[in-house]
Protein backbone atom coordinates (compact mmCIF):
# COMPACT_ATOMS: atom_id res chain seq x y z
CA UNK A 1 0.00 0.00 0.00
CA UNK A 2 2.86 2.27 0.62
CA UNK A 3 4.00 1.87 -2.92
CA UNK A 4 0.66 2.95 -4.31
CA UNK A 5 0.79 6.29 -2.49
CA UNK A 6 4.28 7.27 -3.47
CA UNK A 7 5.03 8.30 -6.98
CA UNK A 8 7.88 10.09 -8.67
CA UNK A 9 7.39 12.88 -11.15
CA UNK A 10 9.47 12.62 -14.28
CA UNK A 11 8.77 15.17 -16.99
CA UNK A 12 7.93 13.74 -20.33
CA UNK A 13 10.44 15.10 -22.85
CA UNK A 14 8.04 14.52 -25.72
CA UNK A 15 5.43 16.80 -24.09
CA UNK A 16 7.98 19.59 -23.58
CA UNK A 17 9.19 19.30 -27.15
CA UNK A 18 5.62 19.36 -28.37
CA UNK A 19 5.01 22.53 -26.39
CA UNK A 20 7.99 24.18 -28.03
CA UNK A 21 6.79 23.15 -31.48
CA UNK A 22 3.33 24.58 -30.74
CA UNK A 23 4.88 27.85 -29.56
CA UNK A 24 7.04 28.09 -32.66
CA UNK A 25 4.04 27.37 -34.85
CA UNK A 26 1.95 30.14 -33.27
CA UNK A 27 4.82 32.62 -33.35
CA UNK A 28 5.39 31.78 -37.02
CA UNK A 29 1.72 32.37 -37.84
CA UNK A 30 1.79 35.64 -35.91
CA UNK A 31 4.89 36.87 -37.79
CA UNK A 32 3.40 35.85 -41.12
CA UNK A 33 0.24 37.81 -40.32
CA UNK A 34 2.22 40.91 -39.34
CA UNK A 35 4.23 40.64 -42.54
CA UNK A 36 1.07 40.43 -44.64
CA UNK A 37 -0.45 43.45 -42.90
CA UNK A 38 2.68 45.57 -43.33
CA UNK A 39 3.14 44.74 -47.01
CA UNK A 40 -0.52 45.19 -47.80
CA UNK A 41 -0.11 48.95 -47.39
CA UNK A 42 1.19 49.67 -50.87
CA UNK A 43 -0.19 52.82 -52.38
CA UNK A 44 0.33 55.34 -55.10
CA UNK A 45 1.15 58.97 -54.37
CA UNK A 46 0.21 61.66 -56.84
CA UNK A 47 1.74 65.06 -56.09
CA UNK A 48 0.09 68.09 -57.60
CA UNK A 49 1.99 71.33 -57.20
CA UNK A 50 1.58 74.85 -58.41
CA UNK A 51 3.45 75.72 -61.62
CA UNK A 52 5.30 78.58 -59.92
CA UNK A 53 7.13 76.34 -57.40
CA UNK A 54 9.99 75.31 -59.77
CA UNK A 55 10.49 78.98 -60.66
CA UNK A 56 10.62 79.89 -56.98
CA UNK A 57 13.20 77.14 -56.35
CA UNK A 58 15.42 78.58 -59.09
CA UNK A 59 15.01 82.09 -57.66
CA UNK A 60 15.82 80.82 -54.16
CA UNK A 61 19.04 79.17 -55.34
CA UNK A 62 20.10 82.32 -57.23
CA UNK A 63 19.42 84.52 -54.20
CA UNK A 64 21.30 82.13 -51.92
CA UNK A 65 24.33 82.22 -54.22
CA UNK A 66 24.13 86.02 -54.36
CA UNK A 67 24.16 86.21 -50.58
CA UNK A 68 20.63 87.45 -50.00
CA UNK A 69 19.87 84.67 -47.48
CA UNK A 70 21.76 83.28 -44.53
CA UNK A 71 24.41 84.70 -42.28
CA UNK A 72 26.86 86.90 -44.13
CA UNK A 73 29.90 88.62 -42.71
CA UNK A 74 30.59 92.29 -43.29
CA UNK A 75 33.37 94.62 -42.18
CA UNK A 76 32.42 97.84 -40.47
CA UNK A 77 34.75 100.72 -41.27
CA UNK A 78 32.98 103.59 -39.56
CA UNK A 79 30.14 104.46 -37.19
CA UNK A 80 29.17 108.11 -36.85
CA UNK A 81 27.79 111.09 -38.77
CA UNK A 82 26.68 111.05 -42.41
CA UNK A 83 29.29 113.44 -43.84
CA UNK A 84 32.25 111.46 -42.50
CA UNK A 85 30.62 108.19 -43.56
CA UNK A 86 30.22 109.51 -47.12
CA UNK A 87 33.88 110.57 -47.24
CA UNK A 88 35.09 107.23 -45.92
CA UNK A 89 33.04 105.24 -48.43
CA UNK A 90 34.32 107.40 -51.33
CA UNK A 91 37.95 106.86 -50.35
CA UNK A 92 37.31 103.15 -49.82
CA UNK A 93 35.71 102.75 -53.24
CA UNK A 94 38.63 104.52 -54.90
CA UNK A 95 41.19 102.19 -53.26
CA UNK A 96 39.29 98.89 -53.10
CA UNK A 97 36.75 98.19 -55.80
CA UNK A 98 36.56 94.40 -55.34
CA UNK A 99 34.09 94.45 -52.40
CA UNK A 100 30.63 95.98 -52.29
CA UNK A 101 30.20 98.85 -49.85
CA UNK A 102 27.18 100.58 -48.36
CA UNK A 103 26.15 103.18 -45.82
CA UNK A 104 23.62 101.83 -43.34
CA UNK A 105 21.54 104.20 -41.23
CA UNK A 106 21.02 103.21 -37.62
CA UNK A 107 19.39 105.93 -35.55
CA UNK A 108 21.05 108.43 -35.06
CA UNK A 109 24.31 107.36 -36.72
CA UNK A 110 25.54 105.92 -39.98
CA UNK A 111 27.63 102.78 -40.53
CA UNK A 112 29.95 102.06 -43.41
CA UNK A 113 29.85 98.35 -44.19
CA UNK A 114 31.88 96.57 -46.82
CA UNK A 115 31.81 93.09 -48.25
CA UNK A 116 29.35 90.25 -48.22
CA UNK A 117 31.51 87.34 -47.09
CA UNK A 118 30.23 83.78 -46.83
CA UNK A 119 32.36 82.83 -43.85
CA UNK A 120 34.53 84.35 -41.16
CA UNK A 121 37.76 83.30 -42.87
CA UNK A 122 37.02 85.36 -45.99
CA UNK A 123 36.10 88.35 -43.83
CA UNK A 124 39.31 88.03 -41.79
CA UNK A 125 41.45 87.92 -44.92
CA UNK A 126 39.80 91.07 -46.25
CA UNK A 127 40.15 92.77 -42.86
CA UNK A 128 43.90 92.11 -42.88
CA UNK A 129 44.18 93.81 -46.28
CA UNK A 130 42.33 96.98 -45.26
CA UNK A 131 43.45 97.25 -41.62
CA UNK A 132 46.42 99.46 -42.53
CA UNK A 133 44.14 102.08 -44.13
CA UNK A 134 41.28 101.71 -41.65
CA UNK A 135 42.65 100.73 -38.23
CA UNK A 136 39.24 100.97 -36.52
CA UNK A 137 37.69 98.41 -38.87
CA UNK A 138 36.20 95.27 -37.34
CA UNK A 139 33.88 92.39 -38.14
CA UNK A 140 30.54 92.65 -36.31
CA UNK A 141 28.41 89.65 -35.47
CA UNK A 142 26.71 88.48 -38.69
CA UNK A 143 23.03 89.12 -39.25
CA UNK A 144 20.68 86.66 -40.87
CA UNK A 145 19.51 87.78 -44.28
Amino acid sequence: MYELLSFTFTPNLFDMRLLKVKDCFFIGILLLGINQISTAQNGRVNIQQNEIIPELNVLNSEMTKAGKFGERYKIQLYYGDNNTASEIIKTFRSKYDSWPSAIIYETPNYKVWIGNFRNRLEADRALLKIKSDYPAAFIPKPQKG
